[in-house]
């Protein structure tokens, strides 16, 4: 059984061969070579072949003709003796096979051969003990004087038959007239061994097939030279140049000595990566160019943003301002009114001293409420108009909505609110300030827990969105829901659906300002009736950079 390492290794030698173009062309040359120098050895063995038995049936010729001139002159005096004694001693020569005698009946009257005395032969001059009926010789039916056929030792011999005419000499005799109608008197067969023809075309075969296999051989090394030197080489030299300038060495440069349609592909293949470099230097350029100029009309527009920015901001403080007066305006008013009726009753001297004492705690309960809500408006307004430093660091987001969970568990409790949490396992890192993302989360919870006065069910879920490397956090509640013109202001500052002193309207407002500097997006989505949606969607690999007061993200 064969190796099947043995197999797999010429496998890859054929594919070796079959896949180069020097190895076809190699390989094309010495098979073309072998069949036609086989092509003509076999005509020159073949011609050599014919010119042998030419040569040896005109040799056969003339011995008989020779053999037939020294028999007649004891055929004419019928001395038999001589005649037997001539042919037996001519058959005895180097190379003869055996001489015979044949009448016109087809009996061979002498044979150098004794066993065939007597005998009869057929058409194809085979010996027989008798006549053979419908295959007998007949003098008239031979067509050809020369045959070929194998002895019993299998070497090959000529037959060359030579009529014995009815000459007038021999018709007129008295010793066995014939009569002089009968033109041949029968036939002489000599045959002649080729042996020696054989023995020199086989040396011929050998040494034509020794000539042949040298000149394939010789020719192939010139072949394999030539090829190498002309075609291979330059072929190297221009599949490394494609690897190299595939492999970013633009303007590399070959070098080919032979001359012709290669040089002149090497020539097209060096101005082809000359002009490579040139455009990858100009594109590369234009490039430098093209980033410097971004790079300025970036700080442009970062200076306008940042310049419009301010302006905005810069509104909105002044709008902010209006608000801001017209709302400390009534708790200031009511802290007057308070303190000027608290100052009269102190000035009464009829006054019953516990009832006045209970109003007078009173009256300082709502001075103080009035004033702690004055503080808390300036507070957030401060929080909006001059946004606090971030403290970035990696935080788990499902441990920040854990935390504001605990803060309003008791809440939740309190007004029958089921809480349904959803997180998803396993969450990346988030790079942001969790203290920040935890009061973006707590006021969206709670604004969720203002939306159910009756009970009802708060869901907060986090997952990774597949494919954009961000986190999605969301609170959901099924309360009374909005209408889209409340929609369309939700993040406008001191907006607000809640009744008079419960709320500002600017927890939303400084809730997006701190998902935006994040590099974040916060979303909202609501019906009346079927409650409403926040989704705050952080990315997960950024840097929080602060500039200005706005985010950018770096990395």
């Amino acid at each position: 059984m064969s190796n099947p390492e043995d197999r797999s290794g010429l496998s890859y030698l054929w594919k070796s061969v079959t896949s180069s173009l020097s190895s076809k062309l190699l390989l094309l040359l010495v098979s073309s070579m072998a069949l036609v120098f086989g092509v003509l050895g076999y005509l020159n063995i073949h011609l050599h072949r014919t010119h042998l038995e030419r040569d040896a049936l005109a040799d056969a010729a003339r011995t008989s003709s020779v053999i037939k001139r020294n028999t007649s002159y004891y055929m004419l005096r019928n001395q038999r003796d001589g005649l037997y004694h001539i042919i037996t001693e001519m058959a005895d020569e180097p190379g003869m096979v055996r001489i015979r005698i044949i009448n016109d009946q087809g009996r061979i009257s002498f044979s150098s051969d004794t066993s065939e005395m007597y005998k009869y032969v057929d058409q194809n001059m085979r010996a027989h003990d008798g006549p053979v009926p419908g295959s007998a010789l007949r003098i008239s039916d031979i067509k050809q004087n020369f045959r070929t056929y194998r002895l019993p030792n299998g070497e090959r011999a000529l037959g060359v038959i030579d009529p014995i005419e009815n000459a007038p000499a021999c018709s007129n005799a008295e010793c066995h007239a014939h009569p002089a109608e009968v033109q041949v008197l029968g036939v002489l067969d000599t045959n002649i061994s080729l042996a020696s023809s054989e023995q020199n075309v086989a040396e011929s075969t050998r040494q034509v097939l020794l000539y042949t296999i040298l000149a394939v051989f010789g020719v192939a090394i010139l072949s394999v030279g030539f090829v190498r030197r002309m075609l291979q080489g330059p072929l190297t030299a221009l599949t490394e140049g494609t690897k190299r300038i595939g492999s970013g060495d633009l303007g590399y440069q070959i070098k080919i000595p032979s001359h012709g349609e290669l040089e002149d592909l090497a020539t097209s293949f060096n101005t082809m990566s000359s002009q490579l470099q040139e455009a990858h230097q100009e594109i590369n350029a234009w490039a430098r160019t093209l980033e410097a100029r971004v790079e300025e009309k970036t700080r442009q527009l970062k200076g306008a943003q940042d310049e419009m920015l301010r302006v905005e901001r810069m509104a909105s403080i002044g709008k902010l301002a209006a608000v801001v007066a017209h709302e400390i305006n009534n708790p200031l008013a009511g802290i007057l009114t308070y303190a000027k009726l608290l100052k009269k009753r102190l000035s009464r001297e009829s006054a019953t001293q516990k009832e006045d004492q209970k109003e007078n705690i009173e009256m300082l309960d709502l001075v103080e409420t009035e004033s702690r809500r004055c503080g808390e408006i300036v507070k957030n307004l401060m929080t909006f108009a001059r946004p606090t430093s971030l403290s970035s660091e990696p935080a788990d987001l499902n441990a920040v909505i854990d935390r504001c969970v605990r803060l309003v568990q008791h809440q939740l409790e309190l007004k029958n609110i089921e809480l349904h949490l959803d997180l998803a396992q396993e969450l990346p890192l988030v790079r942001c300030d969790p203290g920040q993302i935890e009061q973006v989360i707590l006021a969206l919870v709670m604004n969720a827990i203002d939306a159910l006065p009756n009970g009802g069910n708060l869901t907060l879920n986090s997952r990774r969105l597949p494919g954009t490397g961000s986190i999605q956090i969301e609170v959901r509640d099924d309360g009374v829901g909005m209408p889209p013109d409340v929609l369309a202001n939700m993040f406008e500052p001191f907006f607000t659906t809640k009744e008079h002193g419960r709320g500002l309207g600017l927890g939303l407002a400084i809730s997006r300002n701190i998902v935006d500097r994040h590099a974040g997006k916060i979303a909202v989505a609501s019906e009346p009736g079927r409650g409403t949606s926040f989704t705050i969607t952080l990315p997960v690999h950024s840097n929080i950079v602060l500039n200005n007061g706005s985010a950018v993200v770096a990395g």
